[in-house]
């Protein structure tokens, strides 16, 4: 049977000389659609897409081909949509789709369901390249789209918590530090065009869908080789009691004082920090994305927070007053790993408040964002490591996983009602192995993660598991094209999709093609 994209002549007859496709010749294609309104073709399953079907109702019928009609006139806000109007994967929607979708409608030919597949677009990293170039931009979404990449995340708050997008509480970033090895160098922005609003308007015409990325639980940075500091925690002394306090080997420390936490992060628990991010999230959700992604809504460390606000909040969450702080609830400067086998009192109970606050965070960003935009995807960004997540204080499993029957030595009973799974509408998991390490069940395997998180997640949320191929175990000096096409195929299989960091990687060592071949290989598999 013929894919998508084959057309058959003999059916397009009628429409073949609107190659010029003027509105006369549409209005009488659209004349013809009464003919095909009986015929359906076969139900996308979950976690993948189907380039026709625009309404996401399972079949591919007359209402698909209006809405493609309507996009190629200009007539209705796309978006994304574009992406599922590109019936014939080339990257335009024109006639051809058209064609492409009567044929399926007729049974000469089916609709493909594909798995989505991310590539994540750091701002720091890349600034140089998009900073002040929308030719640069289009130049290297559209590789992205040539590759295979379906969506992908744009990062508009970097790590130091500045923003590069219409925001009424947050300053735009004016400058940002890239690696040019073997220095730091700085690159300053002057163009006055919005940042975010080129990636979409670019994005959505080559028919990927765009998703903002947001550094979230994020305040300032403090850089290396003199280049400065940088965020509202530095700009403001007011802000200081934002940022996380540390339970060190040498006491009670906030991280402003500390050399060694150059970024800058709050306290998750501080109301004041929440309603700050909120309002930015409620900014970011008007534009017109196809979803928001959280990066690093967690907290700083292991060691953190044990500010007066977080252990006010703690004392609720147990229901009485805690003494001996904050030795009863963790040591100073106590190790992430190995645990203590007799570990402090409440050690337990404050590991599940900590994922208990994230948690009630991701719901409050959740609704916020929806009561703004209600079709924005809402997602956050985590770490497939989940045994040892507990140290940044995020459960991102489902609620129904009993994490105390697997991880006894940190989780209580109480942990598993924290699962922030269920909140989301997908996930981002850092499948981060290395490159003799892509083929496995462990953990710290490409495709472990991805078998993992299957099981963790139980079926709550769809999820895209991939690389960082620029990691240090075996990643940063380029030349794995092999390996690249490898965790198409370890990833994609044992997810929901398929999610490559970073793109500044992918241009450096010129993957491009190395990603086509394993998408090649995963689309060659639905026909």
């Amino acid at each position: 049977m013929k894919r998508v994209g084959d057309v058959d002549s003999r059916v397009l007859y009628p429409i073949h000389k609107s190659i010029s496709f003027t509105t006369r010749n549409i209005m009488r294609i659209k004349n013809l659609l009464a003919f095909f309104v009986a015929l359906v073709v076969a139900s996308a399953p979950a976690g993948a897409f189907t380039r026709g079907d625009l309404n996401n109702d399972g079949t591919v019928d007359v209402s698909d081909v209006n809405a493609v009609i309507n996009i190629m006139l200009g007539k209705t806000q796309v978006g994304g949509n574009r992406l599922l109007a590109d019936v014939t994967s080339d990257g335009t929607v024109d006639v051809s789709d058209v064609n492409a979708l009567i044929n399926i409608m007729l049974g000469k030919a089916h609709a493909i369901s594909e798995k989505p597949r991310y590539m994540w677009i750091d701002a720091s990293a890349n600034f140089p390249v998009f900073a002040n170039s929308k030719d640069n931009i289009r130049r290297d979404l559209a590789r992205a789209r040539a590759a295979g990449i379906t969506d992908v995340v744009v990062d508009v708050r970097p790590s130091e918590g500045d923003v590069l997008f219409d925001c009424s509480v947050i300053d735009q970033v004016t400058w940002l530090p890239y690696w040019d090895g073997p220095y730091y160098r700085k690159c300053t922005r002057t163009a006055t065009w919005d940042y975010l609003q080129a990636f979409i308007d670019i994005g959505h015409e080559l028919c990927l869908r765009v998703h903002a990325g947001v550094n979230t639980m994020v305040g300032g940075y403090e850089y290396l080789y003199g280049m400065g500091k940088q965020g509202v925690v530095f700009r403001d002394a007011t802000k200081r009691d934002w940022v996380t306090v540390l339970n060190t080997a040498d006491g009670l420390v906030n991280a402003m004082d500390d050399a060694g936490h150059n970024c800058k992060f709050f306290n998750p628990a501080n109301d004041e920090v929440q309603q700050y991010l909120l309002t930015m999230l409620a900014d970011l959700a008007q534009y017109q994305l196809d979803g928001i992604v959280l990066d690093r809504c967690r907290y700083d460390e292991f060691l953190s927070d044990f500010s007066d606000v977080s252990r006010q909040k703690f004392e609720q969450y147990l229901g009485h007053t805690v003494t001996d702080w904050p030795s009863s609830v963790m040591t100073p400067g106590m190790a992430v790993s190995p645990l203590p086998w007799w570990p402090p009192t409440y050690f337990k109970q404050w590991m599940a408040f900590r994922a208990k606050v994230i948690h009630d965070f991701i719901v409050r960003a959740r609704d916020t964002v929806k009561a703004v935009n209600p079709d924005v995807q809402f997602a956050a960004y985590v770490g497939g490591w989940y045994s040892t997540y507990y140290e940044y204080g995020v459960n991102w499993a489902s609620n129904r996983y009993q994490t105390s029957n697997y991880y006894s030595r940190w989780a209580n009973s109480d942990y598993h009602n924290y699962g922030l799974a269920g909140e989301l509408d997908f996930l981002l998991l850092g499948a981060y192995a290395g490159t003799e390490s892509i083929y496995g069940t462990g953990e710290w395997t490409c495709e472990g993660f991805c078998r993992q998180a299957q099981t963790l997640l139980m079926g709550d949320v769809e999820f895209a598991g991939g690389p960082d191929v620029g990691n240090p175990t075996g990643w940063p000096d380029g030349g794995k094209a092999s390996g690249v096409t490898q965790t198409v195929d370890a990833c994609i299989n044992h997810a929901d999709g398929y999610f490559i960091f970073d793109m500044v990687h992918v241009r450096n060592f010129d993957y491009w093609n190395a990603i086509r071949q394993g998408v090649d290989n995963y689309l060659n598999t639905l026909q």
